[in-house]
């Protein structure tokens, strides 16, 4: 895509003249302030957008962030405060309306719809007709057009939304914007599941919606993005706004401490590892698509690290380990025991659990409140003679939650409204709670902020000290060298390296990741 975006952007810069970067703000939040029942999520807070400019929206998960995309983009009403665009205070009583003043929104996961077409999700709300009747030529011709302004030639306007990726899927949102004319981008963790080609595509097309004046809002856990797509930054903590300024200005640290309210100089735990016996042993494990050949041992009070590239096969290992899915051939001993998985409840009974990486889908059931997600694998604990023990219920989620540092109002709380970070938490409470010999974790800090991963680790480092064993699937390289005692690298579904992170670098772990060899 990127040839193409290029040479189009061109074009499209040419005939439509960019408005350029300007002192005066686009949009400017002041004294906004929002509360719930229980919770005060933002207070007294205040925001400027400029046009050509990307604002970085920065903060703990928890720390008001997901609200103020809701008010600005018409969701949530503030409570008070003053929202303006060029200066003239308006009101956005509904997402329609925010639209309708420009403003538009790009998730982690893209809100558009499956079944629908891409020309039908680019106008969906505001579909050009003829005599009251939606003109469906015209609507892709049009989509035609904001596809190709973006080098989204690729794409065809009759594609079914289900059949992209999700960054085929950014494409069309961002089509989506240029299509209604949309002065202010917000962009909430939109490269949270890219790989890194698709990333750096993404951030052309943030750098086409600078050059073209609009006002970028991006919010980011990722520094290295932050710091390399931002020119301003705003940072949130428990609600309120806690600094802000030009990027070229800032360091990391402060950033850091201006999000968490202390210095945190290294967000990996300081720990001595004690390796002991083999507790699962993998020998020669195969899938007849995605993996081959997979050897390794885990020890207790070890955390092992998978490292690789998108499409390595990490996950679909952890899933056949699992139970999710069965190996074509290959054995596994749990404890000196055969351990042959046929489904993933029999992995949780012989103490196997698995943290997912996609925790909405896979991990929690949002709808349900914590305490409920918290003590579901473990009814037989919470229960007398078929009857649920609710004292007992709440005491056992309260103790996971109190482990982990779960920021809620209360155990009743549905685990769908709380951060990404407390829910991920909450996934982590609920097996632990099973009493496990063997976590594997996949991806265990994805999409959550500086503080929440601390925790992570801290309690990452507490279960291996109590001889828990821990197998980490990230492709964070910080991550992987901070946590792991042992580095497992997967290329094309087969191991291809394993050492003890005393033995790799950086460098030495993305070459033998991508095949390339040190010169």
């Amino acid at each position: 895509m990127s040839e193409e975006f290029g040479s189009v952007q061109g074009k499209a810069l040419c005939a439509r003249p960019s408005p350029g970067v300007g002192d005066r703000p686009l949009l400017s939040l002041a004294g906004v302030s929002k509360s719930f029942p229980g919770v005060r999520a933002l207070h007294d807070v205040s925001l400027s957008l400029y046009p050509g400019q990307v604002t970085a929206l920065i903060g703990e998960n928890g720390a008001g962030k997901s609200t103020l995309v809701k008010i600005l983009t018409g969701i949530h009403q503030p409570d008070r405060g003053v929202l303006a665009i060029d200066g003239r205070a308006v009101s956005l009583p509904s997402a329609h309306a925010a639209l309708e003043r420009g403003i538009t929104a790009i998730h982690q996961e893209t809100v558009l719809f499956e079944e629908l077409s891409v020309a039908e999700n680019i106008f969906l709300g505001h579909a050009p007709r003829r005599f009251g009747i939606i003109d469906w030529r015209r609507m892709r011709r049009q989509a035609r057009e904001a596809l190709d302004i973006l080098g989204a030639r690729h794409l065809k306007p009759d594609m079914r939304l289900k059949d992209l990726n999700i960054a085929n899927r950014h494409l069309v949102a961002v089509a989506r914007a240029m299509a209604v004319d949309a002065r202010i981008v917000i962009m909430d963790e939109p490269t949270a599941a890219l790989s890194q080609n698709e990333i750096d595509e993404l951030f052309l097309l943030i750098q086409f919606l600078k050059e073209t004046g609009r006002a970028v809002l991006f919010i980011s856990h990722k520094f290295e993005e932050i710091f390399r797509v931002a020119d301003r930054y705003s940072v949130f903590r428990d609600g309120e706004m806690v600094g802000e300024g030009l990027i070229r200005t800032a360091s990391q640290d402060e950033i850091v401490r201006m999000m968490v309210g202390r210095s945190i100089d290294n967000i990996y735990p300081a720990r001595e590892a004690s390796i002991g016996r083999p507790v699962l042993t993998v020998e020669d494990l195969c899938h007849p698509t995605e993996f081959e050949g997979i050897s390794f041992e885990l020890h207790e009070g070890e955390i092992l690290g998978f490292y690789g590239l998108v499409g390595a096969g990490r996950s679909e290992l952890m899933h056949a380990i699992f139970g999710m899915t069965r190996a074509s051939r290959g054995a596994m001993t749990l404890d000196g025991a055969p351990f042959v998985p046929k489904s993933a409840a029999a992995a949780v009974g012989a103490g196997v659990v698995y943290v997912p990486e996609e925790r909405g889908r896979q991990g929690a059931i949002l709808a349900m409140p914590i305490v409920k997600n918290m003590s579901l694998p473990s009814l037989a604990r919470v229960t007398s003679a078929g009857v649920l023990r609710v004292a007992e219920e709440f005491r056992l989620a309260g103790h996971f939650a109190e482990r982990l540092g779960l920021r809620a109002a209360s155990l009743s709380q549905a685990v769908g409204t709380l951060s990404g970070g407390n829910q991920q938490k909450v996934v982590i409470g609920k097996w632990l709670a099973t009493n496990p010999k063997v976590i594997i974790l996949d991806e265990p800090t994805k999409g959550i902020d500086i503080g929440s991963k601390a925790a992570v680790h801290g309690f990452m480092a507490e279960l291996v000290a109590q001889g828990l064993c821990v197998i980490m699937v990230s492709s964070e390289l910080p991550e992987i060298l901070g946590m792991s005692d042992r580095v497992a690298v997967m290329r094309e579904g087969r191991i291809v390296a394993l050492r003890d992170r005393r033995e790799v670098d950086a460098v030495a772990l993305v070459e033998l990741a991508t095949g390339r060899v040190r010169q």
